[in-house]
């Protein structure tokens, strides 16, 4: 049985300012869950230690298990060693083993330490050392209360998952703090809303809403709705058991808006059909300037059925390269049905594919009329049979780079669509 909540406690002002994502709290977080340990609780604190002693007395009233990450080095504001061995009332004692291992890391590159960087040589008085093998800022693992453990760890992420890996994870085994696992599968739907999608779940018998183990989340992703299915069990394996039926029943609810789980994208999703069907596809965009190719290219492997592209920015372009009749232009627009369906079939032909894809729009701020507003967007296709059609889709007056992203997961949820 595991022995408690943990909680992950992140230091650095920088993380306050915006300025470094905090990557480290949600490793941590997945870590966690892959160990079964309870974790209801993440706080960011500054570079301040009196904010920082706040934030220990705090999480000492609900977790058990408190795993820091900054604030370890040899500059002034690296405080949290020296902060925590002040919240207990733990003397710092330097460890001679941590002095000639910043020596040997700096002889190593033909340096003499600074004397400030001694300073990470200190620990307090009963603490276990947390070694760093990437780097000369050590953490520690620390019973600073009756039923309470300490972990710190660098800010440096790379450090810090090595070291977690490395000693904590052991560490946590053998003094029997994992209590089996926790898994998640998140399963991706495009083209439903969050609030839709929530609804059918709801009205299904059974209600997956109301299931205990394991549970299931919805929530809105980038241009997708997820529905993250939880399970706890003493192994993977198990959990995973839990989780296979009601997946595969959320999945059936989604119907045709389904398109995969975890990882997969709907660039993924489209690569596998094509390659299941031995096909081909060109793509021909305007308004989103090479981000539908960019996506493609993403996947690896995409070469064996991604040819290549054509950006045609300028109505020039969309005349010589693909066909677009300047009549069409002149009459319908950039912007139109019939020009989105030249782009696709010329594409096409040029670049002999079995699918051409093509996007014209209005990505904005400006550019836009009553007649054809910002996020308007018009998705052509062209398939091995001949056949061409085009898709309009309405955004709404989204920011340019939103509209752009939309306008490029619908084109590749059209082609999904089309390929079965």
């Amino acid at each position: 049985m595991g022995k408690g909540a943990a909680e992950v406690i992140c230091v650095g002002t920088e993380l306050l300012l915006g300025d470094i994502l905090n990557g480290n709290a949600r490793y941590l977080a997945q870590q966690l869950a892959a160990l079964g340990i309870p974790h209801f609780y993440q706080t960011v604190v500054g570079d301040n230690p009196e904010r920082i002693q706040r934030a220990v007395a705090i999480a000492c009233e609900r977790s058990r298990l408190l795993l820091f990450t900054g604030g370890l080095g040899p500059t002034p504001d690296d405080l949290t060693t020296a902060t925590l061995a002040d919240f207990f009332g733990a003397p710092l004692i330097e460890w001679p083993s941590i002095v000639e291992n910043i020596r040997q890391k700096y002889a190593s590159i033909g340096l003499i330490p600074p004397e400030s960087s001694f300073k990470q040589a200190l620990q307090p008085q009963g603490a276990e050392l947390l070694p760093n093998p990437g780097g000369t800022a050590p953490g520690m693992i620390w019973q600073a209360r009756p039923g309470l453990v300490v972990m710190t760890f660098p800010g440096v992420p790379r450090e810090m998952q090595r070291m977690w890996r490395e000693t904590s994870v052991p560490w946590l085994k053998q003094r029997g703090w994992s209590s089996g696992t926790i898994a998640s599968r998140t399963l991706k739907f495009h083209g439903i809303g969050e609030s839709t999608l929530a609804e059918q779940v709801a009205q299904a018998q059974p209600n997956y809403f109301e299931l205990e183990n394991p549970t299931v989340a919805p929530y809105a992703g980038d241009g997708e709705v997820r529905l993250r299915v939880t399970a706890q069990a003493q192994t993977e394996a198990q959990a995973e058991l839990l989780i296979d039926p009601v997946a595969q029943a959320l999945a059936a609810i989604g119907g045709d808006h389904y398109f995969g789980s975890d990882d997969q994208t709907l660039a993924m999703a489209v690569g596998e059909r094509l390659l299941a069907r031995g096909e081909t596809l060109a793509v021909a965009e305007s308004c989103t300037g090479g981000g539908l190719g960019q996506r493609l290219t993403a996947v690896p492997g995409s070469s064996a059925y991604f040819w290549g592209g054509v950006i045609s920015y300028d109505n020039s372009v969309k005349q010589n390269l693909l066909g677009v009749r300047a009549a069409d232009l002149e009459t319908q627009g950039a912007v139109s049905a019939i020009v989105a369906e030249q782009m696709a079939r010329g594409v096409r032909a040029a670049l002999k594919t079995s699918w051409g894809l093509g996007i014209t729009g209005i990505a904005g701020p400006g550019g836009g009329s009553e007649a054809k507003p910002v996020g308007l967007v018009y998705i052509g296709i062209a398939g091995p049979d001949g056949s061409v059609r085009a898709v309009e889709c309405r955004f709404g007056q989204r920011e340019r780079e939103v509209v752009r992203d939309r306008a490029a997961l619908e084109a590749l949820n059209v082609l999904r669509l089309a390929l079965g």
